[in-house]
């Protein structure tokens, strides 16, 4: 008989019963015991003997009991995580033998606006592009829907160019992880003297980010105190579309440089002027947890 004993801080851990973790897997995916147990033909009892057992050795609880159902506490999400992946690992190693397959791979899920540049955004993450133990999970949506989606827990940050408004729980928290300036870029030859601001908006036309940002905001603010009318081609809420917009118009567009560098660089578009005291910040939100998702604290301190 072989006995494994593993000492961590003078205290003996018991090795991790994947029974019970089977079970709990179960359980977190049908959303309640009794539809858990006919899927495992056993008695609620039963399962919630195992699910207990777990518990007491994670030392957390992994789920809040409900009427009827049971949602998963912070603890529980993760500990889902790392289920999902041993499972999936344990597929993946019946099907085949020829690869290697990693058991310890990390998820990271990030929400972004629409409104945030994608060249920011591929920036933010450049430290874990290329990592075999790391997925990446990105998704958008409005502040409202990722917000939510922070706060139960499907997401570890949200990125965004503003803090969030109005009424947010007291454990989400807003930090700015960059600032950029803002200007005007264009077309080559569009004009052939330095850019008269604003008094040449009131000629030529241009691509604005939608009204609500802060940097259209403070753009119009300074167009109203000069009593210029610009000419709106159109107004974007999306910088991938603004992008493509600035890329194929005759037109000024009103952008942080970020969004457009790769055609700055490539000399399709220009930079026409840098308006003083304009900038774009960007804002990192997150949740104040219990167990922070460890591959956001090495991004965020990249």
């Amino acid at each position: 008989m072989r006995v494994t004993v593993r000492f961590y801080e003078s205290q003996i851990m018991a090795a991790l019963n994947y029974n019970h973790l089977r079970y709990f897997h179960a359980v977190a995916h049908a959303g309640s015991l009794t539809r858990a147990a006919q899927q495992l033909n056993l008695s609620q009892s039963a399962l919630s003997v195992q699910l207990k057992a777990l518990e007491a050795q994670l030392g957390h609880a992994l789920f809040e009991r409900e009427a009827r159902r049971m949602s998963l506490t912070e603890a529980g999400k993760i500990a889902l995580d790392y289920a999902d992946t041993v499972f999936a690992a344990g597929d993946a190693l019946q099907s085949t033998l020829a690869g290697r397959v990693r058991l310890d791979q990390q998820v990271l899920r990030i929400g972004a606006l629409p409104t945030l540049s994608r060249n920011f955004q591929a920036e933010f993450i450049a430290p874990l592009i290329g990592r075999r133990d790391v997925e990446l999970v990105m998704l958008s949506g409005t502040i409202r829907d990722l917000l939510a989606q922070l706060e139960a827990h499907e997401l570890d940050v949200v990125l965004a160019n503003q803090p969030p408004r109005g009424v947010v729980a007291p454990d989400i928290v807003s930090r700015r992880i960059a600032q950029q300036p803002v200007g005007l870029v264009g077309p080559p030859g569009l004009i052939h003297r330095p850019l008269n601001f604003p008094h040449d908006l009131a000629k030529l036309p241009v691509l604005l980010p939608a009204r609500g940002l802060d940097i259209r905001t403070a753009f119009d603010q300074l167009l109203d105190q000069a009593g210029i009318q610009p000419i709106i081609l159109a107004e974007v809420d999306d910088m991938a579309m603004l992008r493509l917009l600035a890329r194929s118009s005759d037109a000024l567009t009103l952008v942080p440089p970020i969004v457009v560098k790769d055609e700055l660089a490539a000399g399709t578009l220009v930079e026409m002027f840098t308006i003083p005291g304009l900038t774009e910040e960007f804002h990192a939100i997150t949740q104040r947890r219990r167990f922070p998702n460890p591959l956001l604290a090495e991004l965020l301190e990249a």
